[in-house]
């Protein structure tokens, strides 16, 4: 309540002091902020060429934040230049280039310039020039804007790519190892939150770790502290609390003493979630931290206003030099004012103060309870995306193992079968005599096993399918589950062969899809349409018979409509059905093509 109390003051003496200050502009807080200069000067370049000095008048207007006229003359050099050997300087206009559409936020224009630019460096190496650590210091910066572009457009794929060729780079420049804990934070990121990649927690776990180790090496509390920060709340995610609540504190203890605003931010973020952490535990100090990270928040306000108070002050004290007489009169009315305005305040502050710390006891209850609903919603979206993946491995291993029962009854058992029956045939020359009916009996047990065994094999796994592909098997369905009741019409379009598990996840869908129009649409006519366009195959199965109600689907059984939903979510397609009673179904299917010749990478 006092500090409240003295920052009301603070602000009223501040007020009354600018009355005589309104001609000043006053300017708070001017920090100097380091960052690497993007002139990229491979080597000294001596001549006094005409595009040298267009070049940096062009640079100079980047440098001012005037990006239109810069990003004009940019390119008129670019395309001057396109012919020049001066590979030197072709890489600097185009990093320039596409520098300034960075700072823009055109990161889609940008991305193709900073890929030139990277091609332009190899170039410029092979020109023989001994530029070797100058080179790996802007080879890692251009990857660490390429990889972030990327991220920015959610591109997370390229993105690893290049802060992945990033992180090979060996180097014991302080800049490229800075880029490179740059990098694995990215990362980090990336794996926390895109749940498609295999053990993304773990990743972004040990990026996490990877970054700790070079802040810990450059000796920078500060960025280290900030980095267990991102560490703790990974455990928080993965819901070990302990674990997350003991590198909060290893966080605090490596920046308590700092005093820096950065290091009090960072500090405040540690002590928040850490509140978090032990509320999970059933540590009530929680609501301690939680008291603590807003206090800290309210000082760091507290700081400012300071600052701004000793500013001013100094500059009324050099006013004061010029202006004694002034100033001793200025001092007697500024203090009146704030002896009158003070006394009438007192009063107001008293019940606003008592008003502001229950408000905040409710604010903070709010806060808790806001990140506890968030927490539980980015674990519930970990656990569906789990059930999908435990789901499609499922059906991956049914499908698996009935391709290889069906291969075994067709390459092994039924080759054993047709070498018995010539064992047979073989037999029935020796005899002399009347060859024995156990003999022809055997034959025909044979032959009847055999014809089984290709049913089954078939069955199990279309050999049309394997041999010739979606049309093909498609027409036999069609063909085959058509009779006097239900005409099942089909048609294909641009379909090719693609790679044989898609084919097999594909056809046992629509398989399963034709099964149920037969058992539970009491259909006269169904159609199935499948057609390539645009790397994109689109599936169509209509029928015209009694529909079913939609929000019905997960109580009935048999249906498999949410598995067929699972294997599409993980093959990264669409899935729709239109139904009414007594209307018919359409479903209409669109799946990314997963071609044969691309199986072998991917």
């Amino acid at each position: 309540m006092n500090k409240d109390f003295f920052l009301l003051l603070n602000f009223m003496f501040l007020f009354l002091l600018s009355i005589s200050l309104q001609a000043k502009k006053i300017i708070f807080n001017n920090k100097e902020v380091f960052h690497t200069k993007t002139s990229l000067l491979l080597t000294r370049d001596v001549t006094d060429s005409i595009l040298d000095k267009e070049y940096e008048k062009a640079k100079l207007l980047y440098e001012n934040n005037n990006y239109v006229e810069s990003l004009r003359k940019a390119l008129y050099l670019n395309e001057q230049i396109k012919n020049s050997k001066n590979t030197r300087l072709q890489f600097k206009i185009t990093f320039l280039i596409a520098d300034i559409y960075r700072k823009n936020r055109e990161h889609k224009k940008s991305i193709p310039y900073y890929k030139k630019s990277l091609k332009q460096l190899e170039s410029v190496l092979l020109d023989g020039l001994k530029i070797d650590k100058t080179f790996q210091k802007y080879l890692a910066e251009n990857l660490l804007r390429l990889g972030s572009r990327y991220q920015l457009l959610r591109k997370n794929d390229s993105a690893v790519f290049y802060y992945e060729k990033l992180a090979k780079l060996s180097s014991l420049e302080d800049e490229i190892s800075s880029f490179q804990a740059i990098s694995y934070s990215n990362l980090a990121s990336i794996y926390q939150y895109d749940s498609t990649y295999i053990n993304q927690q773990y990743k972004a776990i040990d990026y996490v770790e990877r970054a700790i180790a070079i802040h810990q090496n450059k000796k920078n509390r500060m960025s280290q502290a900030s980095a267990i920060n991102n560490l703790a709340n990974l455990y928080l995610l993965q819901g070990d609390f302990e674990k997350s609540k003991k590198k909060f504190f290893e966080g605090i203890r490596l920046i308590k003493r700092d005093t820096s605003r950065r290091a009090i931010r960072i500090t405040a973020s540690l002590y928040n979630n850490l509140s978090w952490a032990m509320r999970q535990l059933k540590e009530y100090e929680a609501y301690d931290y939680q008291e603590t990270a807003y206090n800290m928040k309210n000082g760091l306000r507290d700081l400012e206003a300071q600052e701004m108070l000793e500013r001013v002050t100094g500059e009324y004290n050099v006013d004061v030099v010029r202006k004694a007489g002034e100033f001793e009169k200025q001092k007697a009315q500024n203090l009146t004012w704030i002896i009158g305005i003070s006394s009438f305040s007192i009063i107001l502050l008293l019940a606003f103060l008592l008003n502001q710390y229950k408000l905040r006891q409710k604010t903070l209850s709010l806060q808790l309870s806001k990140q506890e609903l968030l927490q539980q919603q980015k674990l519930e979206k970990i656990r569906t995306e789990s059930q999908i993946r435990i789901l499609n491995a499922t059906l991956d291993g049914k499908e698996t193992e009935r391709k290889q029962i069906a291969e075994t009854l067709h390459d092994s058992v039924s080759a054993l079968l047709s070498s018995a029956n010539l064992h047979l045939q073989a037999c029935k020359k020796i005899f002399k005599g009347p060859i024995p009916v156990e003999v022809d009996k055997s034959q025909d047990i044979i032959h009847e096993a055999s014809q089984k065994i290709r049913d089954l094999s078939h069955t199990l796994v279309s050999s049309i399918l394997l041999k010739f592909g979606l049309a093909y098997a498609i027409k036999d369905m069609a063909e085959k589950y058509s009779n006097s009741q239900l005409e099942i019409l089909y048609e294909t379009q641009n379909i090719q062969r693609y790679d044989q598990d898609f084919e097999i996840k594909l056809h046992n869908i629509i398989q399963e899809l034709i099964n149920n129009t037969l058992k539970h649409s009491e259909a006269t006519t169904a159609s199935i349409l499948l057609v390539e366009n645009d790397e994109k195959l689109l599936l169509s199965i209509k029928d015209n018979g009694k529909g079913f109600d939609k929000l019905q689907v997960p109580k009935k059984d048999g249906l498999g409509i949410n598995q067929i939903d699972a294997r599409i979510h993980m093959m990264k397609g669409k899935f729709d059905i239109k139904s009414e009673n007594n209307k018919g179904t359409l479903v209409t299917i669109e799946l990314p093509v997963f071609k044969k010749e691309l199986a072998k990478f991917l």
